[in-house]
């Protein structure tokens, strides 16, 4: 006679029990797959007080602009900056944001010839209205400038020479309502080309913060890069505090080697987020470092820090 058949009205089978219990083992573990899986199809970027981009540049090698907006929506990103012009329309129907655009100088590079020297003020002067331009067209609200290359010119006379040229372009970025925002460069790294500049005038905080407070507008700040100020100048989070009310735009890499935001690198990001919030800014954080292994990785790691 079977165990069924014996046993009393009512009574639960040993084998009813084990039979109940891997039932409910599978269910467990199909819900926590479930759940894993719905995790992993949330953005990372999930809180909203820090609003990021990705810089194009930095990861054109790896994926085109299709990829490089589907990366941004799965990160939960809301920008793609930096790029190539005719990337626009794509970032725009896609409802992404472009949080700075650049000023197409090719073949030079435009921290290369900036307004510090009078010789280049016509060309660089037309290249920024023009890129104002484009800024108006697609709704961007910040253009990229430098200062250029000292080229043997005196600090302060570079300075001044700032100071002249953007005034001559500053009341045709607020008729369209787009913000300049000056990049501080460092110049002590010169292992590659887009990690340092050496040569470059505006390689300190407080000098170009100097000519934005001389211009005197609204319409002219500072793009604050965590990696060149840490290099430059350190003390990160006071400076934020102390220059709040020009802080224009803001991007990130590690130090040393402009990598990920990771653990071989010297800068905490969460805090210096936290500082961002603190001051009550609400512009843009752009990852900006120069993948050293899969940048999707990366990029999941720094946004996750960033997003405070």
């Amino acid at each position: 006679m079977s165990e069924d058949a014996q046993r009393p009205e009512g009574e639960t089978s040993r084998r009813d029990v084990l039979k109940s219990t891997a039932a409910m083992t599978l269910l467990g573990a199909a819900a926590g797959a479930a759940q894993a899986h719905a995790e992993e199809e949330k953005p990372i970027a999930r809180k909203g007080r820090i609003k990021q981009s990705l810089v194009q540049w930095c990861y054109a090698d790896y994926w085109d602009i299709d990829k490089m907006i589907g990366v941004a929506k799965l990160l939960g990103v809301g920008s793609i900056e930096l790029g190539d012009h005719k990337f626009l329309p794509a970032i725009k129907a896609a409802g992404l944001d472009c949080a700075i655009a650049s000023i197409d100088m090719s073949p030079d590079m435009p921290f290369d010839k900036g307004f510090n020297n009078p010789k280049y003020h016509d060309r660089v002067i037309a290249a920024t209205k023009q890129a104002i331009d484009v800024c108006a067209t697609h709704g961007i609200k910040r253009v990229i400038a430098f200062t250029g290359m000292a080229e043997g010119l005196p600090n302060d006379v570079g300075a001044t020479n700032c100071v002249e040229g953007f005034k001559k372009v500053v009341e045709y970025a607020q008729k369209h309502d787009v913000t300049i925002c000056i990049e501080m460069l460092n110049t002590r790294a010169s292992d590659h080309p887009m990690k340092g500049h050496p040569g470059y005038q505006g390689d300190h905080t407080d000098y170009c913060i100097d000519i934005i407070k001389r211009v005197g507008s609204p319409y002219l700040k500072l793009l604050f890069d965590i990696y060149h100020v840490q290099i430059m100048d350190g003390d990160v989070i006071r400076r934020i505090h102390q220059h709040k009310d020009y802080i224009g735009h803001v991007h990130t890499a590690g130090n040393p080697g402009r990598g990920e935001l990771d653990d071989n690198q010297e800068i905490l990001y969460p805090p210096i987020m936290k500082a961002l919030i603190d001051i009550g800014y609400t512009g843009w954080v752009a990852q900006e470092f120069i993948p050293t292994r899969d940048p999707l990785v990366g990029l999941k790691q720094a946004v996750a820090l960033c997003d405070v």
